[in-house]
C-alpha cells in the first residue's frame, strides 16, 4: 500500500509541474490554450510560476531592455563602402506582447528589428560623406537611426531606446586621408592662433610706444628755459647743503648757475 501511495505521489507531482511555466524575473509570458482559440488576448502573465493545464502553453518574452550589436557594411554619400559597428537597445512593449505574440512571435529581433536597423542605417548614412560619418556627423547619424527605429518599430509593439555607433570602419585610403587633413586643420588653427596672439602683442606695443611719445610731448610743451634754471637752482641748493660739498662757484657757467667743485666723504 505505501508503494503505492509514493508512486501515486511522484506522477501527481509530474502531472502538477507539467501544469505550469516558471517566469523568471525580468521577463512576461502569454498564454496559448491548444483548444480554446489559441493566444489569450488582454491577458499578460508576470513573474513566477503560472498554472494552466498540461495541453496548453506559455511562450515567455524577455521584457527587460536588450542589446543586440550589429557590424553594418553601407555606403557613403560618394560611393565609399564603410562598415559600422552598433549596438542597439531595445525592449518589447510589456502590454502588448499578446500582440506582438500573434504578429510576429518569439523571433521579433531577427523578423523585423535586425532588417529595419540595417535598411535605416543604409539610408541615413549615404546622405554623409566618409569624413563626416568619421568625425563630426557621427553622433547625428546614430541619433537620426535611433528615431527612425523608434518610428518604425513602435507599431510593432517593439520600443528603441538607442542607437550607438561604437565605431567606424573606413577603407585604408580614405582613413589615410581623412587623418592629413585633420591634421591640416590643426595646423592652420594653431597659425591662426600664433597670428593672433602677434597681431595683439604688436597692438600692445603699438599702443605702448603711442603713450610714450604722448607723455613726452606733453612734457616738453611743459618746458621752458625759466623753468629748467629754477629746476637747476633748486638742485643745487640741495648740493650746497650736502656735506660732501667743498667748493661753490657763484654766477660760473653759460646758464649762470653756480658750479659745484670738489667733494668727499
Amino acid at each position: 500500500m505505501k508503494k503505492y501511495f509514493l508512486v501515486s505521489l511522484i506522477l501527481l507531482s509530474v502531472f502538477l509541474v507539467g501544469c505550469g511555466t516558471n517566469i523568471p524575473s525580468g521577463h512576461h509570458g502569454v498564454k496559448y490554450m491548444r483548444f480554446r482559440g489559441g493566444t489569450q488576448m488582454g491577458k499578460i502573465h508576470g513573474e513566477g510560476f503560472q498554472w494552466h493545464m498540461p495541453w496548453n502553453s506559455i511562450f515567455v518574452y524577455q521584457t527587460q531592455v536588450q542589446e543586440s550589436k550589429e557590424l553594418l557594411n553601407v555606403l557613403s554619400a560618394d560611393g565609399a563602402t564603410i562598415g559600422l559597428e552598433t549596438s542597439i537597445w531595445y525592449k518589447p512593449i510589456t502590454i502588448k506582447i499578446d500582440s506582438l505574440q500573434v504578429t510576429v512571435g518569439p523571433d521579433y529581433y531577427d523578423v523585423i528589428i535586425g532588417p529595419a536597423i540595417r535598411g535605416e542605417a543604409r539610408s541615413i548614412v549615404g546622405r554623409y560623406k566618409p569624413d563626416e560619418i568619421y568625425s563630426t556627423k557621427r553622433e547625428l547619424i546614430a541619433t537620426e537611426i535611433s528615431a527612425g527605429m523608434s518610428k518604425l518599430m513602435e507599431p510593432k509593439f517593439i520600443e528603441v531606446q538607442n542607437v550607438i555607433i561604437r565605431d567606424v570602419i573606413l577603407p585604408a585610403k580614405i582613413s589615410e586621408a581623412i587623418n592629413l587633413k585633420l591634421a591640416a586643420d590643426q595646423e592652420q588653427q594653431r597659425m591662426q592662433f600664433v597670428l593672433l596672439k602677434e597681431t595683439q602683442e604688436a597692438e600692445r606695443k603699438r599702443i605702448e610706444a603711442k603713450g610714450i611719445s604722448d607723455f613726452q610731448a606733453i612734457v616738453t610743451r611743459g618746458l621752458n628755459p625759466n623753468i629748467l634754471k629754477w629746476k637747476g637752482i633748486e638742485a643745487t641748493q640741495q648740493l650746497a647743503e650736502s656735506p660732501n660739498t667743498k667748493i661753490v662757484v657763484i654766477g660760473a657757467g653759460e646758464s649762470g648757475l653756480p658750479l659745484i667743485l670738489g667733494g668727499e666723504k
